[in-house]
């Protein structure tokens, strides 16, 4: 089931969004005016990655400094070595709405 988060006006290019949907905290970016959802804790310690800093298409943990890949979730850099979950999103009418379920896990 697919729930609207946010207006696509609400996230500008290089800019991302912290929401709270389907009882997980989620990160939203938006990287070229592609809309990309994933979890909003990093896999190595429970730190908010929307605290932290979006740039090149990846996003990095304020904690300890780990890069995400926010097109795949995967860990770019250590300390995290798990992968983030990453959540189907679809934008219909100006809205940006998110999947309840993890799309998948690398």
């Amino acid at each position: 089931m697919m729930v609207e988060v946010a207006k696509v006006h609400d996230i500008p290019p290089g800019e991302m969004l912290r929401v709270h949907a389907h009882g997980a905290w989620i990160v939203i970016v938006n990287l070229d005016g592609q809309y990309y959802a994933l979890s909003d804790t990093c896999t190595h310690e429970d730190a908010s990655l929307f605290k932290g800093t979006f740039k090149d298409g990846c996003i990095r943990c304020p904690l300890h400094g780990s890069r995400f890949d926010v097109r795949t979730g995967k860990p770019l850099e250590e300390p995290a070595e798990e992968p983030l979950k990453i959540y189907p999103v679809r934008t219909l009418n100006g809205m940006i709405l998110i999947g309840q379920a993890p799309a998948r896990y690398f």
